[in-house]
C-alpha cells in the first residue's frame, strides 16, 4: 500500500496578510501551517521524505508541498493514481463551530483550514485523480503522536505531544500501545506553554515560529533566578498534570490575538522594555532568556511526572515543536522519568506528514515498525549527476578520488589543519537537523572556531553554540551519556554535559554551561560520515567533529549539488566534499593542500 503524507496550511499567510496588511514582517510568522512537507510510505515504510522548503528554497514555507509530492512520485516512479490515500496532518472538520464566532475566524476557517481546499489543489496540481476518495485528513496531534510512537520500536509508551497549537491544543497526553492512541489529558491553544515560549521569543526580537532555538541557546549566558519567579507566575500548575497561563486572556481583539501584542505589553510592564531586532542584547534579556527555559523545563517536568506515576509506563516518545527544545530533553533524561525516551527527528509540523501517513497505514495494517536508525529519506545525486554539476562550472575546481577512505583520510587533514569544509552524501536528512549528509564540519579543538564559524561563514549571532558529532562507541568518554544508551543520541536532539577533562580541549562544541548538543553516528547509521569520523580521530585522537547545518543565514539547508557550490563559495569556506570529489575554489588554488 502507497501512502503519501503532508503537512501544511497553503493559505494560512496570505489570509492573515490580506486582513492585516500592515503588520510588522515578523507578525506574520504568527500563523498555523508552516513547514510543508511530504512523505512517502510503501508497505508501511519511509521510502522518500522531503520538506518543500528545501526544493523551492523559501526556509519554513507552508505551501502546498507540490514539489515535495512531485520528488515522492519521481522518486518511486508511481503515478498519482496508484496510492492508496494521502494523509493530511490537519483536521479541523470536528471544531468547526468554534470558528463561527467571528467573521475573521469564519472566513479564516473557509480559506485557510478546511480540508476542501487541500482536496482543490490535489486536483489543480495532479488532474485526473478522485482525490476526495483518497484524502484523509489526521488530527495534527494525533499525526505527531503518531510520528513518534511508530518510529520509536516501543511496545508501549506515553507519548507527549507540545506545540504552539494544533487545531484547538497545545499539548496532548497519550497512552500508547499497539494501534490503540488512549487520550489522557489535553491543554488548550488559549494556555500554550509553546505559544508562551515563542511570544518571549518575538520580546527578544527574533522572529515567532522560527527562532525559539535562539533563546533555548541565549539561556546558559544568564542567570535564570532573577526573574524566575516572576516568570514562572504567568503558569498555573494544576493538580491534573496539566496548567493553565492566564496571560493570553491579555490578547482582547482580533489583532491583538493576530500580534500578541496584548501579551507583549503585558511583559514590557512587568519585565521592561522589549529588545528591537537589531538592539543590543544585554545581560537582562540574557537573564530572561535563562528564566523563561527554566519555567519552561519546569512545567514540562510536571506534566511528565504526573503522568509517568498515573500510567506506570517506563517508556516516553516525544514529538511537536517543543520536542526541538534539546535542553529540555537532556533535563528529562536527566529526571530518570523514563527508561527510554525517543524523540521524533523531525518533531516540527515536517513531522506531522509522516504521522499522518502512518497512522492511516497502521488503521490497515497491525504492524509495529523497528526504530529508525537515521532520517536519511531525501532526494541522493548520483555521481554522474555531480559530475556533470561540477563541469559546468568554471569557478571551481575538484579532484575525485576512487577510493572513499582515502577521501576521508584527505579530508580529515584539511580538517585537522584550521580548513572548515562543506559535507554533501547520500540522501539529504528529513528534518531540521544536518546529521551527516548536508554539513559543514570542522575541528572542535581550536579555541577561535566556534567564532569564526558563527561570524565569518554562518553569519549568525555569536552566542549561538554547535553541536558535535562523535563516533558512537566512544561517546560516553567525553560526554555525561551512560555506555549502551548512545542510540538515544542518533539524532542531535539532547544536551548533555560535557566531561569535565574534555571541556577545554573541545571550546568549539562546548557551551557556556559546560554542555553539548551530542550526535552521535555508528557505521549503519551513516557509513561515510562515520568513516569521516574516524579518519579525523585517527590524526587528531579525536573521533570528534563539529557538525553544523550547510546553509547561511536565512537559507534552507542545501539540497542539490549546485546549491552545495554556490553556499560552499559565498559562505567562503576552504572546500567542500561532494560525493566523491574535493571541490575548491579556483581563486584559491594552490593556497592549502
Amino acid at each position: 500500500m502507497d501512502i503519501i503524507g503532508i503537512s501544511g496550511l497553503d493559505n494560512s499567510v496570505r489570509y492573515k496578510r490580506s486582513r492585516f496588511p500592515d503588520l510588522e514582517q515578523r507578525a506574520y510568522r504568527i500563523a498555523q501551517g508552516f513547514d510543508s512537507a511530504a512523505v512517502l510510505l510503501r508497505g508501511g515504510m519511509v521510502d522518500f521524505a522531503v520538506a518543500e522548503e528545501r526544493l523551492v528554497r523559501e526556509k519554513a514555507t507552508g505551501a502546498f508541498p507540490v514539489h515535495s509530492i512531485r520528488a515522492c512520485l519521481e522518486h518511486a516512479r508511481l503515478d498519482p493514481r496508484d496510492l492508496a490515500c494521502v494523509a493530511h496532518g490537519f483536521d479541523y472538520a470536528p471544531h468547526r463551530t468554534v470558528f463561527d464566532e467571528d467573521p475573521f475566524y469564519r472566513d479564516q476557517y473557509a480559506q485557510v483550514y478546511d480540508s476542501g481546499l487541500q482536496i482543490r489543489l490535489f486536483e489543480r496540481h495532479f488532474p485526473g485523480v478522485d482525490w476526495k476518495s483518497k484524502f484523509i485528513a489526521v488530527p495534527h496531534h494525533l499525526a505527531h503522536a503518531a510520528s513518534a510512537y511508530y518510529q520509536s520500536g516501543f511496545d508501549d509508551a506515553l507519548v507527549m505531544v507540545s506545540d504552539g497549537m494544533g487545531e484547538v491544543d497545545s499539548m496532548s497526553i497519550y497512552s500508547v500501545a499497539g494501534n490503540k492512541f488512549d487520550l489522557l489529558a489535553k491543554v488548550p491553544a488559549f494556555h500554550s506553554l509553546g505559544v508562551l515560549y515563542s511570544v518571549f521569543t518575538l520580546y527578544f526580537g527574533f522572529d515567532f515560529n522560527m527562532d525559539e532555538y535562539k533563546v533555548m541557546g541565549l539561556a546558559p549566558f544568564g542567570d535564570r533566578r532573577k526573574y524566575f519567579g516572576q516568570a514562572m507566575d504567568l503558569v498555573r500548575l494544576k493538580e491534573d498534570g496539566t496548567y493553565a497561563i492566564a496571560l493570553f486572556g491579555k490578547n482582547t481583539t482580533v489583532e491583538e490575538r493576530e500580534t500578541h501584542a496584548g501579551v507583549l505589553a503585558a511583559l514590557a510592564e512587568r519585565f521592561g522594555p522589549p529588545r528591537a531586532p537589531d538592539g543590543e542584547m544585554t545581560q537582562r534579556f540574557k537573564d530572561l532568556a535563562a528564566a523563561v527555559q527554566s519555567v519552561f523545563q519546569a512545567v514540562q517536568l510536571h506534566v511528565l511526572k504526573h503522568f509517568s506515576a498515573k500510567t506506570g509506563l517506563k517508556d516516553l516518545c516525544m514529538a511537536g515543536g517543543s520536542a526541538l527544545n534539546c535542553t529540555n530533553n537532556g533535563v528529562v533524561r536527566r529526571s530518570r522519568l523514563f527508561r527510554r525516551i525517543f524523540v521524533q527527528p523531525a518533531a516540527g509540523d515536517d513531522g506531522s506528514a509522516l504521522g499522518a501517513a502512518l497512522y492511516v497505514h497502521r488503521r490497515e495494517a497491525q504492524i509495529l515498525s523497528p526504530r529508525i536508525a537515521a532520517p536519511l529519506w531525501g532526494p541522493a545525486y548520483a555521481r554522474d549527476e555531480i559530475q556533470k554539476t561540477l563541469s559546468a562550472r568554471d569557478d571551481i575546481q575538484a579532484q575525485e578520488y576512487d577510493a572513499f577512505p582515502a577521501l576521508a583520510k584527505a579530508a580529515a587533514a584539511r580538517l585537522a589543519q584550521g580548513q572548515v569544509i562543506g559535507w554533501f552524501q547520500g540522501r539529504m536528512e528529513f528534518g531540521p537537523r544536518a546529521l551527516g549528509s548536508r554539513s559543514i564540519l570542522a575541528d572542535p579543538r581550536p579555541a577561535d572556531m566556534r567564532s569564526r564559524v558563527n561570524m565569518l561563514i554562518k553569519k549568525r549571532e555569536g552566542f549561538r553554540p554547535f553541536a558535535p558529532a562523535v563516533a558512537a562507541e566512544r561517546a560516553s568518554e567525553y560526554f555525561e551519556l551512560d555506555a549502551g544508551d548512545e542510540e538515544t543520541f542518533a539524532h542531535m536532539l539532547f544536551v548533555v554535559p560535557v566531561r569535565p577533562l574534555f571541556r577545554d580541549k573541545l571550546p568549539a562544541i562546548t557551551h557556556v554551561d559546560g554542555t553539548a548538543r551530542v550526535q552521535t553516528v555508528t557505521p549503519a547509521t551513516n557509513p561515510r560520515f562515520y568513516e569521516m569520523l574516524t579518519a579525523f580521530g585517527a590524526l587528531s585522537g579525536l573521533p570528534i567533529l563539529l557538525n553544523t547545518s550547510f546553509n547561511v543565514k536565512g537559507q534552507p539547508i542545501v539540497c542539490s549539488p549546485t546549491e552545495a557550490i554556490d553556499t560552499f563559495l559565498s559562505a567562503g569556506l576552504d572546500a567542500l566534499v561532494l560525493g566523491d570529489f574535493i571541490v575548491t575554489a579556483k581563486a584559491a588554488a594552490g593556497e592549502r593542500p
